[in-house]
């Protein structure tokens, strides 16, 4: 379809990405396998998006776009037990739970357009 590169959401999901390799090591020290899981759906999420764009129809990136979605629920669940546990800060949770929360919401809207299921304005019940 296109260059996934141009995608802000990519670029944006490979940076958290790369956010979550910077405190992964500490995550590893004391819980290796939350460590791998929370490695494993961040990588899916950009992994995803790649994939999709070079699928040759909509319906078929579409589908990769909601795997993506998918591994960013993942990724906000990670990092909640992550906190929960004491491996990252308060501070760490808060600034990847937005990153990754703001990248859902952007798939969320890519998808719908990719898809054709943009909502189009109704007029208010009393006008119908």
């Amino acid at each position: 379809m296109h260059s996934f590169r141009r995608l802000s959401v990519w670029r944006k999901a490979h940076e958290l990405t790369l956010r979550v390799y910077g405190i992964v090591d500490v995550v590893r020290g004391r819980h290796p396998a939350l460590a791998a899981q929370l490695l494993r759906a961040a990588m899916s999420v950009p992994a995803n998006i790649a994939e999709g764009s070079g699928r040759a129809t909509r319906k078929q990136f579409s589908q990769f776009l909601q795997i993506a979605i998918g591994s960013a629920r993942e990724v906000e669940y990670f990092l909640q037990l992550a906190v929960d546990l004491g491996a990252i800060t308060s501070k760490d949770h808060a600034i990847l739970e937005a990153r990754t929360d703001e990248i859902t919401r952007m798939l969320i809207g890519l998808r719908k357009t990719v898809s054709g299921q943009r909502k189009k304005k109704q007029a208010p019940a009393s006008e119908q």
